[in-house]
């Protein structure tokens, strides 16, 4: 099958490279002219497990292509999968500038049937809005699809190889036929290929972030009662996540959400909730709870330091808003940092990946450390932000050693409160420590 993928940042780049490894003959589109020549030269743009080998052996092979022409990867593509972002608008919206615009041209471009497949998040409706533009073009022959994506950070090879679900929005029985075939190698397990109309379709993306997003709020609700009850919420999670209608997953409590998708789609569907005249009090409260979560580190450092935090030095060790990424977008740790540099602390930071991510941000007023170890001399007191493995089974007397005072603001709930008190240092977790 002749693929085209039109955006070839995160999501397109993934879905590009999976599609050529099952045999498809996929152009990659984008107008970011560095990007593009560098992935020609196997330079990846994004940190991912696995993706540079499966992108250089595609491109090596001439199963995957890349290219800066929309009028080309147009033109040559039969199924063309919209993979643009669509980010937050001041209001929360979904900005959708540059989605429709390209279809604009991709309306403009188009010399026969294709299949046009929005894989960005888009609000209910949108599918319907670029069909407008089609028929208002005179492409009455383009079938307009909604195919939500679900893939994690961390795991997105793995997420696109062998998805949970896949999700087709269409009525279109020659698209629906499509794009069964175009996935069928990738749910032979038999996971489920779901076709609903495009309403819906689109509706469940942001369904399904927004109620993971709920999850990881709520246990941080409950964490912090955890912390004024004396109750722990490590043991409180395991006794509630053997439910299994509630199970084990996103029950985490923690320093709250970030990345490129829960904030922005919790806000978008809180949004299209207003536009349909209707308040959606739950998600109001998620997101609330999380922008304040982000906060309660910094409380718990003043109140163990007296609020005498001015020139304190705090290590940080965590940027990127989760492990196996470099992306700091609605990171918690740069919420963290700025709170501590306004209050006068100084900052060492490291993270595994993501340090060249984040160091143009603070202008030389943060320290950055290649090494965890080094990091932490002299340090007033540690703040774990990201639960990267290396940081989970340190060597914790060099810890001490190497610090002004043994202090451990564990964000992510990673060391054992008896085992950090026994190695002599002060801890404090989230929602484990009878505050």
């Amino acid at each position: 099958m002749e693929i085209s993928i039109i955006g070839t940042g995160y999501v397109g780049l993934v879905q590009g490279a999976c599609f050529a490894d099952t045999g498809n003959s996929v152009v990659c589109m984008d107008v970011d002219e560095k990007k593009i020549s560098n992935l020609k030269k196997g330079i990846i743009p994004i940190y991912e497990p696995g993706l540079e080998e499966i992108v250089r052996r595609n491109f090596q092979e001439e199963r995957l292509e890349f290219t800066t022409s929309l009028k080309a990867a147009v033109e040559r593509g039969k199924v063309i999968f919209l993979c643009l972002p669509t980010p937050q608008s001041e209001d929360g919206s979904a900005d959708l500038t540059r989605v429709l615009a390209v279809v604009e041209q991709i309306a403009t471009y188009a010399n026969e049937y294709k299949i046009l497949v929005s894989k960005s998040t888009i609000p209910v409706g949108t599918v319907d809005r670029i069909r407008q533009i089609m028929r208002k073009k005179g492409k009455q022959d383009i079938d307009v699809v909604s195919n939500p994506e679900f893939l994690k950070e961390g795991s997105a090879i793995e997420d696109s190889l062998k998805p949970d679900r896949i999700v087709i929005g269409s009525k279109s029985k020659r698209a629906i036929s499509v794009l069964t075939d175009v996935y069928a190698p990738f749910v032979r397990t038999g996971n489920p290929i779901m076709v609903m109309d495009e309403r819906s379709a689109e509706m469940t993306k942001y369904a399904a972030n927004s109620f993971l997003a709920t999850k990881i709020s709520f246990m941080n609700e409950l964490a912090n009662l955890c912390d004024k009850s004396g109750a722990d919420v490590e043991w409180v999670r395991r006794g509630m996540g053997s439910d299994p209608r509630i199970g084990q997953q996103f029950l985490f409590a923690g320093v709250g959400y970030g990345g490129s998708c829960f904030p922005k789609d919790v806000k978008a569907l809180i949004k299209t909730a207003q536009e349909h005249e209707y308040e959606f009090k739950i998600l109001r409260a998620v997101d609330e709870v999380n922008e304040r979560q982000k906060r309660l580190i910094v409380k718990k450092m003043l109140r163990h330091f007296n609020n005498q935090i001015q020139q304190k030095v705090i290590t940080i060790w965590g940027l990127s808003f989760k492990p196996q990424t470099d992306d700091v977008r609605e990171a918690p740790a740069l919420v963290i940092i700025n709170s501590l540099l306004e209050i006068g602390a100084k900052i060492r930071a490291h993270d595994p990946i993501a340090n060249s991510k984040v160091r143009g941000q603070f202008g030389g007023k943060v320290e950055f450390f290649d090494n965890n170890y080094e990091a932490l001399k002299g340090a007033d007191a540690l703040a774990v932000i990201t639960e990267w493995n290396e940081f989970r089974r340190p060597d914790f007397d060099r810890m001490k050693a190497l610090m002004k005072r043994p202090v451990i603001f564990d964000g992510r709930n990673i060391y054992d409160p008896k085992l950090m008190r026994e190695k002599g240092f002060i801890y404090f977790g989230i929602g484990r420590n009878g505050e």
